[in-house]
């Protein structure tokens, strides 16, 4: 079964807790994510930031996005998974919180970010001996 590790998106871009939101805003929309972890100036994880966060919080609050920290908004301790964990311990951490997205911790500092749509995508076929001689290795059509 594959670990985290293996298929998280690694060196997951985090916003500063000093950051604006409009800056976090703007990462999220040249990234194209819904959410970035929020870290510290010590580089650890000190939550999560969703664009609901921004939306709910900030600008339907009736704050001014570029005066509020990003640290302020985010959800509060974030759930994390390990980086050696399995794809079943990860559903299970996701269905218990009711999250999409894991942010990776190996040691004490962020590696990446786990999306449930990498934990469901289906393994890739293995290729056959047969498909070196028919020309259908799956990495061939790459």
């Amino acid at each position: 079964m594959p670990t985290a590790r293996e298929i998280m998106t690694p060196h997951a871009e985090c916003v500063s807790a000093e950051e604006s939101v409009l800056v976090a805003a703007e990462k999220t929309a040249r990234m194209d994510v819904g959410s970035l972890p929020v870290c510290g100036c010590d580089d650890r994880l000190k939550g999560m930031l969703t664009d609901r966060d921004i939306v709910v919080k900030v600008l339907a609050a009736g704050k001014d996005p570029a005066q509020c920290r990003a640290g302020e908004p985010a959800q509060g301790e974030a759930v994390t998974i390990g980086a050696g964990d399995d794809a079943r311990e990860i559903l299970c951490t996701m269905a218990g919180h009711r999250v999409r997205r894991l942010p990776v911790i190996d040691g004490h500092r962020l590696a990446g970010i786990v999306a449930l749509a990498e934990v469901a995508k289906p393994a890739e076929p293995r290729p056959r001996p047969q498909d070196a001689v028919t020309g259908t290795c799956p990495s061939a059509t790459r």
